[in-house]
């Protein structure tokens, strides 16, 4: 039997309630062939242990990349350990594999350097610089749409990092000169230029709608206004005060409902240029006449805050930054279209692909295929979720989930908040309920600390940390 194709379609900081708005028909199509996971989460709200996580179906913790490897100091807790298997080298015997677009699954060294390499790298950033400074074209972004920020390093000490904030502008060089218009040209490339004596697997990584919020027209134009959730802008007494000491509070905090609005229409924008490319992807596959043949997933590493709970980008617990559009389009030999409702992880997506291609997935992977549930069968796993840190080692985050509940732990220093949410009635997180719950809460923590040790994360919580808490917060409420 002549193995199915696959396409990986993965955006990068996409939020979740954008799938099945006016600015992504082309993903509404495809999803009209496919299963959508619309409670879908990643491992971690960071694009490199997330991608680790996602390639190789394993938590950051076991797999050692907990972080973006951008300061000396922590580098090495940037990488997925040498030896952990990941999607590519369980594919690459029998599949022509191509890689187009951002590479975030970060190994040292790094695995499109490697002599012997069966994957054929494309559109990297060397390559992407290269072309603009032969068009003498700026790289979009720049100084305007970037801001410090203060970064605690190795947990202890703060340094001064440079990350985007929400500035916005248009790239007047053009679509095909902007990062996605090269990916997007790239993976067509691959598409036309493969071995087509084998079956096909391309990793189409693209870089929208993550910032700079510099975009090209006709998509910086595109969106007039867009209708903002009601948490824009808004901050809620039970959320983390720690988060100010984050990125997405230091950051989000300083922006009013009122500045989001242009802020959101740019974005908007971006994410319609984002389903223009998904749009090309599946007519070349069509064209080819592989599309009914071919295994199409499409993700997003995580997701981007956008001035829900005042926070900016990720690097958070709450459902903006973990929750990640999933859907699988089968192969025309296998069922699955509809909707499954049940809380699943990009931890479960690598055994799904192993399952539907046939291929003997690693013995102990925590994970579980999702073909049952796309056939209505109920998960009933608890999603987990880790946050270490962005650049380096240092705010930290852990969450479960367990059906409509989520318990997250934000840790700054030597100091701990607890956040219960009731997703179901509540799903804009508006409500802390610890107080209120404190018997599910400390249930739930109860089976978040047995994770940890069983992951050998490398943070430690009292088991009495939860109950000193909400005691703690009890008092204040009665003061």
């Amino acid at each position: 039997m002549k193995k199915p194709n696959i396409v990986v379609i993965m955006a990068d900081q996409l939020r979740y309630d954008f799938i099945g708005t006016q600015y992504m028909p082309h993903l509404q199509a495809l999803q009209a062939d496919s299963c959508l996971f619309p409670n879908a989460y990643c491992a971690s709200p960071l694009c490199v242990p997330s991608r680790g996580a996602f390639f190789t179906g394993r938590y950051p913790s076991s797999t050692g990349c907990l972080i973006n490897p951008w300061i000396e100091a922590d580098k090495e807790h940037g990488f997925v350990d040498e030896g952990v298997t990941n999607l590519y080298e369980l594919l690459s015997a029998d599949w022509d594999c191509w890689h187009a677009g951002k590479q975030h699954l970060m190994y040292q060294p790094p695995l499109e350097t490697r002599e012997g390499s069966a994957v054929r790298w494309s559109a990297l950033e060397s390559n992407y610089d290269a072309l603009l400074e032969a068009r003498a074209h700026r790289v979009p972004g720049g100084a305007r749409f970037r801001g410090i920020v203060p970064e605690l390093t190795s947990g202890a000490i703060t340094s001064v990092g440079n990350y985007s904030i929400p500035a916005t502008g248009c790239y007047e060089p053009g679509f095909d000169s902007f990062f996605d218009g090269y990916i997007l040209q790239s993976s067509l490339d691959a598409i036309e230029n493969r071995d087509r004596s084998r079956p096909f697997f391309l990793s189409a990584m693209f870089l929208a709608p993550h910032p700079p919020f510099d975009v090209p027209e006709p998509w910086y134009s595109l969106a007039r206004e867009v209708d903002l959730p009601a948490n824009v802008g808004q901050w809620f007494s039970g959320q983390s005060p720690l988060q100010l000491y984050n990125l997405p509070g230091f950051v989000g905090a300083r922006y009013s409902r009122d500045d989001w609005k242009e802020i959101w229409r740019v974005y908007a924008g971006l994410v319609a240029l984002l389903d223009h490319c998904i749009g090309e992807l599946v007519t070349r596959l069509k064209a080819e006449g592989i599309y009914d043949e071919t295994l199409i997933l499409f993700t997003s590493d995580h997701g981007e805050m956008l001035g829900s709970h005042r926070l900016w980008q990720k690097m958070c617990m709450y459902e903006e930054a973990v929750r990640t559009p999933l859907l699988f389009k089968m192969p025309a030999s296998i069922a699955g279209v509809g909707v499954c409702d049940h809380p699943v992880s990009h931890i479960d997506v690598l055994p799904t692909i192993c399952e539907i291609l046939g291929v003997e997935k690693p013995g102990d992977l925590p994970g579980s295929s999702l073909l049952s549930a796309m056939s209505g069968e109920s998960t009933g796993e608890d999603v987990f979720i880790q946050y270490d840190g962005n650049g380096a080692l240092g705010n930290f985050s852990r969450c479960i989930i367990r059906r409509s509940h989520k318990l997250i732990v934000d840790i700054f220093k030597d100091e701990i908040f607890f956040e219960l949410y009731a997703l179901a009635s509540d799903p804009q997180e508006t409500t802390n309920l610890i107080v209120e719950h404190a018997d599910l809460a400390a249930e739930l923590f109860s089976t978040l600390t047995e994770h940890m040790l069983a992951t050998r994360d490398h943070v430690a919580l009292a088991p009495d940390a939860i109950q000193r808490f909400i005691l703690r917060m009890d008092g204040l409420a009665s003061a």
